[in-house]
């Protein structure tokens, strides 16, 4: 049986086309949630059509802070070794990306001595504190991993053990095909905008950098209006700082709440350009050819790179060059014949039949 072992709504957007696919060629799945994230989870599997999660590991407040980390990691620990008997040897637990949940699910599988398969492996940075602690967590589940899936080559070659499988894109190359603009109910501006996402541990928990963003974005905004959407943890730091205020009282700066995925990508597609520091978002504008300008030092993806997406580094004139040129930065959807999710599949129903 393979086992899904994820607990992010990020996790879950680009799990969920694996596990379609896996339920349509009528294979035995479970889906174990390590509540990570809770709020919202339940629109994410209405919005793909997939199985409430067979297993809960944690039912509690969401782990946004790595000092909740240690005690929730423990009950998960804790509760899944009770259900030992819940896994087979032959069994494969598919776990996902960099966030906590990921190295989790990968101790959780060795503890009970079964194989691991990473989705979304081999991305790298090459420094462990940027951005933090992703870069790290990746590193950690690679150890613990027996199947790489690796969106592409580049990613392939910072693999050195396993099983390597070339999966030439991100499974969010199929959550975005599974996207119906025209069934989807949202307030697009009726003028021109650009997206600003902003979240990450680097640029909301570090105070100078913060002002030092929303002075960019305020200047950003004289020339094309703003949908600054906010994450949680995002709008406490900006009201914790005193910065709320200065984004608030300006016209051409409209702050939305973070939205359920399809919606959000209903704002991208309509968008001229999306401002970000999260590497889905980079990855969602590089298939969908929209310009993206990335407020990080560096990331760990190669997807746009050059293209439409520019690493910004927070280099004002960098910034300026493609605020005012980002119409140059517009190119053809990508679109392939594979897709990830099956390719996957196809190694999983091959090795399980084995």
């Amino acid at each position: 049986m393979i086992h899904f072992i994820i607990g992010t709504r990020a996790q879950l957007i680009k799990i969920a086309p694996v596990m379609i696919e896996i339920a349509k060629r009528s294979l035995d799945y479970s889906f174990i949630f390590t509540g990570q994230h809770n709020v919202t989870i339940d629109e994410l599997i209405n919005i793909f059509g997939i199985k409430q999660p067979d297993l809960n590991l944690y039912e509690g407040e969401e782990i946004m802070k790595i000092i909740q980390a240690p005690l929730w990691s423990l009950k998960c620990i804790s509760k899944s070794v009770l259900l030992k008997d819940y896994f087979a040897k032959e069994d494969i637990v598919l776990v996902h990306g960099d966030a906590y949940s990921a190295i989790l699910g990968a101790i959780i599988a060795k503890l009970l001595r079964v194989r691991v398969g990473h989705i979304e492996a081999g991305l790298r940075s090459f420094d462990y504190f940027n951005p933090f602690p992703e870069e790290i967590t990746r590193v950690l589940v690679s150890k613990l991993t027996d199947y790489h899936f690796c969106p592409g080559s580049w990613a392939i070659n910072n693999i050195n053990k396993g099983v390597k499988i070339d999966t030439e894109l991100n499974t969010l190359y199929d959550s975005l095909n599974s996207f119906q603009e025209s069934n989807i109910k949202i307030e697009i501006p009726k003028n021109r905008y650009c997206i600003v996402s902003i979240h990450r541990f680097e640029n909301i928990f570090n105070k100078v950098r913060l002002k030092f963003i929303i002075d960019i974005l305020i200047k950003i905004s004289k020339k094309i209006k703003l949908l600054f959407i906010l994450h949680p943890s995002t709008e406490n730091k900006l009201k914790k700082y005193g910065f709320i205020e200065m984004l608030m009282n300006n016209n051409s700066i409209e702050l939305r709440p973070r939205y359920d995925y399809f919606k959000f990508i209903k704002l991208i597609v309509n968008s001229e350009f999306i401002i970000t520091d999260g590497g889905s978002n980079q990855e969602e504008c590089y298939y969908l050819g929209k310009p993206c300008l990335i407020f990080r030092d560096k990331t760990e993806r190669l997807e746009g790179l050059g293209r439409n997406a520019i690493l910004s580094e927070l280099n004002e004139k960098l910034i300026n060059d493609f605020v005012n040129s980002y119409e140059k930065h517009c190119y053809p959807p990508i679109k392939i014949d594979k897709t990830p999710s099956k390719i996957i599949v196809d190694f999983l129903e091959e090795t399980l039949s084995k």
